[in-house]
C-alpha cells in the first residue's frame, strides 16, 4: 500500500486547485499474491483486490498486458509488471487512472500503460513506450485523445514523467513513488497533476488505518471529481460536449 497525495492544478482561463490525501495499491501481476484478514484478493473484505476490474475483466492479468504490449511491438517486457491502482472499499472502486509498470527481465523499467476511465464509463490506454529503457524521471508524451472532463477539449498532449526513490521510513527503506501528468494545449500548460505515495507491506494494521483515516475513499473520489465539476461551472468555464470516444482502444 502506498500513502500519499493527490494534488491537481489548472491555470487558467482561471485558477482552480486541490490536494488531498490518498491510498493506493501497487501489485505484482506476476507474481503470486497473499492477502491478509482485512485485505483479500478476489472476494469481499474491507479492502479487496479484482483481477475483473482490469485488463478485459475475464483474462488473466498476466496475460491480457504481455498480449497488448505485443500486438502494440513491445516484445522485451519480460520482467515483472507492477499495476498501481486503488482497491475496492467495502466492494466499489472508481479508478480514474491505473498505471502498469512494465519491466524488462533485468528490472529496468520498459513501458507504462496508463488505463484512462471517466465517469461516463468509457475506458482508454496511453501507451508509453520510447523503444529502450525509461529512465527515472524522463518526460514522454501522448497526444490526447480521450474525453474526461466537460471543462477540457480533446486536443493537445499530455506529458508524463514517473519517479522512484528510497527513502528510510521507521528504521527500514521504503519506496517513494510520484506520477506527474501536466496537460497542453496550444496555448501551453494548462493542467498540472501529480500522484504520489509511500509504501509499507499490505498488513491488517496498515488497511485498518488506511480505512478508518479515510473512509470510503473510493466513493469520495467520485464525489470530489463532481464537486470539482460543479466549482468550474459557477466559475464560468467553457463546457464541450462529450464526443464520440476513439475507435482505436490504444494511443501511443
Amino acid at each position: 500500500m502506498c500513502f500519499g497525495q493527490v494534488r491537481h492544478k489548472r491555470l487558467r482561463p482561471v485558477v482552480n486547485a486541490f490536494e488531498y490525501r490518498a491510498y493506493y495499491l501497487r501489485l505484482p501481476v506476476r507474481a503470486p499474491r497473499a492477502g491478509c484478514a482485512l485485505f483479500s484478493y478476489n472476494r469481499f473484505n474491507l479492502l479487496s483486490f479484482h483481477d475483473a476490474d482490469h485488463g478485459d475483466g475475464t483474462t488473466p492479468l498476466a496475460e491480457w498486458i504481455d498480449a497488448l504490449l505485443r500486438r502494440e511491438g513491445v516484445f522485451d517486457a519480460d520482467g515483472e509488471i507492477w499495476l498501481q491502482a486503488m482497491p475496492r472499499v467495502l466492494g466499489y472502486v472508481f479508478n480514474p487512472v491505473s498505471f502498469w509498470f512494465c519491466h524488462r527481465a533485468d528490472g529496468a523499467l520498459r513501458a507504462v500503460l496508463c488505463d484512462v476511465r471517466n465517469t461516463f464509463g468509457e475506458r482508454h490506454f496511453y501507451l508509453l513506450d520510447n523503444g529502450a529503457e525509461i529512465a527515472n524521471g524522463s518526460e514522454m508524451e501522448a497526444r490526447k485523445v480521450f474525453h474526461v472532463s466537460p471543462f477540457f477539449a480533446v486536443e493537445g498532449r499530455y506529458r508524463f514523467r514517473f519517479m522512484r526513490a528510497m527513502r528510510p521510513l521507521r528504521g527500514q527503506m521504503a519506496e517513494n513513488t510520484l506520477a506527474c501528468i501536466d496537460y497542453q494545449d496550444a496555448d501551453g500548460l494548462l493542467l498540472q497533476t501529480s500522484l504520489s505515495g509511500i509504501g509499507v507491506p499490505i498488513t491488517s494494521a496498515g488497511v485498518g488505518a488506511a480505512f478508518f483515516k479515510y473512509p470510503l475513499m473510493t466513493f469520495g473520489v467520485v464525489v470530489r471529481i463532481h464537486f470539482q465539476a460543479l466549482r468550474l461551472f459557477l466559475k464560468r468555464l467553457p463546457f464541450h460536449p462529450k464526443p464520440v470516444p476513439p475507435h482505436q482502444k490504444v494511443t501511443r
